[in-house]
């Protein structure tokens, strides 16, 4: 793990006592440092985790489980609502117990799932992952990561299961919501902005799901997934690879998918030949909750629990989590048969010794618990979080009645409107955990939009009608909040999702959906509010882009807002207010209906409507679009005429602020691979820059794009790049050119070697 590099003396010492412990371990205390435990957690309720009811064993008591030491101490402080510094007191003497009390005085590594900020009681919660996507800053989102590894370090935390670089392919699948974008390229560029974030801080990264999880068929969860060799290698694992090698992230989750009949858990393709001999992992590969006892339960590739241990510790899967399921009298069970060897124990406990060797758990003055006060939700989070999810507002459509002023009528309606739960992802300790522990307060001070919207604009009299719920069908106040709209000046509708758990949501993990259309009566709810005639603007609160048509095309306004977190409905009240101009753009496409999924704009050309079918997938709106209150202007584009296959091509362009307001243009730029040895996306980007700009000024933004981008598998399996016409192109989104040149790349075939840079540079200079 990169966070911090050690002296070479301090190195030597931690690797010679790694070999030391391991030559004086016994098997039992091998195994030990090879698994979970997770305390305090109910079997038959408050579930977070899948079939934790049928997987969780009996409650056990931490000094009895750890007899012989334990590898990691599972959400401490992520499973309940407990007060954070009484927390890390507890924590701290459990540790403080390993280290006397067990034979080799090994402390544990403790985890805690960190993706919308860390989840535990108190905890500053930011937007979701597409927000993320949205804000096009990977430089917010690196500050983000290090804000939440502060936060983990100060109650002694040591690993986050975050972030999730699964690639967006269906919008059915409930856990779009922790996905960052259906573009490959920026779920690489925004994911190792956040492992770089946190790891700064000493905290280790962990990249979910390794690999093809999101690829699932008809976007059910835990589904299997029917994917080729090149769909894998082109789009889905790009994300990770940038993770591992770029960003030098610590850790890695396995996907409980199964890849044309392979469960990941298994499969040393995966874990071992790609990740370690491909591109030099030397972290921890750690399972997925249950994912090996899966193996047997869910996969039938494994005839017991046994099997499934000796399959997956073959494969390179070095720790069970979240407890010690398979890994422990099953594993130890195996090495008495001669089912496996003790060598591959030892390979998966060496490194496992050496993660906690660098983090400082087995240096002699390592002390278990950190000074300082504890503020989980400090005033620099929260502006920070306020940043983001201001970054991340979109404004879809506008006819010109945002932003909004003055003494007006303003009718604020819809399910989503005064819900303090609407601005949270099911990642967050709000939705994850709280709705099982009714009565207990959220813990932050989050206003509702409603709410919001009253401080925003003092001056406007604003009332309120729910109208429906989000998904009760219940239509009996749709009615009144028609009556309410049309006697107003403006409309604002607030619809979308309810985040949640194994079907308790719309949205979220185990949440999947069969349709689309906005869940519940919303829609007409919607059709009732439009059909007033009252100038109305739609604010979407979802986790996924939902099939909304008609709201797109008829409503004055649509802004879409993914769970913008603990500072989201202020957010969103300045964007319509005008107090902050909107620069969020689509981190996926926004679908026309169900029937186009599932769907990526990275489709070849016979993914595009044509005569021989009565259905056409375009979207209502592309990737990369969104508007301002600004106009930007584009000049200047150059770019090489002719590059040798394989080397990079360099371009620039000019971006002016023609408006009369402060905003910030995404500028985007596209490659096409006109002709090729197998189809190629219709178009793929290349490269983005975030570009804030005063009225009237200009910058010169320039792309030096590397080949690794324009690359793909050939017919042959390797890795190439072709000669040949490439169309190289700014956009203001995936579907609206606004200049392209061709690049002809000249010379023999490029075969890569791994080594070649991957990420597109960019620099951005004043042109006044």
């Amino acid at each position: 793990m990169p966070a911090r590099v050690e002296q070479p003396e301090i190195a030597d010492r931690r690797s010679r006592r790694v070999e030391e412990l391991l030559a004086e371990m016994t098997l039992d205390e091998k195994l030990a440092q090879l698994v979970g435990v997770w305390l305090n957690v109910n079997r038959e309720e408050g579930v977070v985790a899948p079939l934790q009811d049928s997987m969780q064993g009996e409650d056990v008591k931490f000094e009895a489980f750890a007899e012989h030491g334990v590898g990691q101490i599972t959400r401490h402080f992520g499973t309940r609502p407990v007060e954070p510094e009484w927390a890390r007191s507890a924590l701290a003497a459990r540790q403080r117990w390993l280290r006397e009390s067990t034979r080799l005085g090994i402390p544990a590594l403790a985890h805690e799932e960190c993706l919308t900020g860390l989840a535990a009681w108190r905890a500053t919660t930011y937007p979701v992952p597409p927000a993320w996507g949205a804000s096009f800053d990977p430089a917010l989102v690196e500050e983000m990561g290090r804000r939440i590894g502060e936060s983990m370090r100060s109650l002694g935390v040591h690993q986050g299961l975050a972030p999730v670089l699964d690639v967006i392919r269906d919008q059915r699948w409930g856990r779009v919501e922790e996905c960052v974008s259906e573009d490959p390229y920026e779920v690489a560029t925004i994911g190792a902005a956040y492992v770089r974030g946190l790891q700064s801080t000493g905290v280790i990264a962990t990249l979910k799901h390794f690999v093809g999880y999101s690829n699932s068929r008809a976007g059910r969860n835990l589904a299997p997934v029917h994917a080729g060799a090149r769909e894998v290698a082109d789009t889905l694992l790009f994300p990770f690879e940038v993770a591992v090698r770029d960003a030098g992230a610590g850790s890695v989750m396995n996907s409980y998918a199964e890849i044309d009949g392979i469960p990941i858990a298994a499969d040393g393709h995966y874990l071992t030949g790609i990740l370690r001999d491909q591109w030099g992992f030397e972290g921890t590969v750690v399972a997925d909750y249950f994912a090996v006892a899966f193996l047997h339960t869910l996969h039938a590739v494994a005839a017991d629990a046994g099997d499934a241990a000796v399959q997956a510790l073959t494969a390179g899967i070095d720790v069970e989590l979240p407890t010690g399921v398979t890994y422990l009298e099953p594993l130890r069970q195996a090495v008495a048969e001669g089912r496996i060897e003790e060598s591959l124990i030892d390979r998966a406990l060496r490194r496992v010794l050496r993660q906690k060797a660098e983090l400082g758990l087995l240096d002699d003055d390592y002390d278990p618990e950190p000074s300082g006060p504890v503020d989980l939700d400090d005033a620099g989070s929260r502006d920070l979080a306020r940043r983001l999810a201001e970054e991340s507002v979109i404004l879809l459509t506008n006819d010109g009645v945002l932003p909004l002023s003055g003494d007006r009528r303003i009718a604020v309606v819809g399910p989503n409107a005064d819900d303090v739960a609407a601005l949270f992802g099911c990642y967050s300790f709000v939705q994850h955990v709280l709705p099982h522990f009714p009565g207990v307060e959220t813990g932050l001070a989050a206003p509702t939009v409603l709410e919001a919207l009253r401080a925003e604009l003092p001056d406007a009299r604003i009332s309120t009608a729910r109208g429906t719920g989000v998904d009760d069908g219940d239509r009996e106040g749709i009615p009144a909040a028609a009556r309410l709209a049309a006697g107003s000046d403006v409309a604002i509708l607030v619809l979308g999702d309810r985040s949640g758990l194994f079907g308790r949501g719309t949205s979220g993990e185990g949440c999947d959906a069969e349709s689309l259309d906005l869940p519940g009566a919303q829609r007409e709810l919607a059709e009732a509010v439009l059909a007033t005639g009252t100038p109305t603007v739609v604010v979407l609160m979802t986790g996924r882009a939902y099939a909304v048509p008609s709201i797109v095309e008829g409503a004055a306004a649509v802004v879409q807002a993914y769970f913008p977190g603990e500072e989201g409905a202020g957010a969103i009240a300045r964007v319509l207010s005008g107090a902050v101009n909107p620069s969020g753009r689509l981190p996926m496409s926004m679908p026309r209906g169900t029937a186009g999924q599932p769907y990526s704009y990275l489709h070849p050309r016979l993914g595009a409507a044509s005569s021989v079918s009565n259905l056409d997938p375009a979207p209502v709106l592309p990737f990369g679009h969104g508007l301002s209150y600004t106009r930007f202007e584009y000049a200047g584009f150059t770019a090489d005429a002719e590059v040798p296959a394989g080397q990079p091509i360099r371009c620039s362009v000019v971006v002016r602020n023609a408006g009369d307001r402060a905003g910030a243009e995404v500028v985007q730029v596209y490659a096409a691979d006109r002709i090729a040895s197998v189809t190629r996306p219709l178009a793929q980007l290349a490269g983005y820059a975030r570009v804030e700009l005063a009225p009237g000024a200009a910058a010169r933004v320039t792309f030096d794009v590397p080949a690794r981008l324009l690359s793909f598998t050939g017919r042959d399996g390797r890795r190439v790049v072709e000669p040949g016409e490439i169309g190289l192109s700014v956009r203001r989104s995936a579907a609206d050119v606004v200049v392209e040149r061709t690049v002809t790349l000249t010379g023999p075939v490029y075969a890569f070697t791994g080594s070649e840079r991957r990420l597109t540079d960019v620099s951005i200079e004043d042109h006044n």
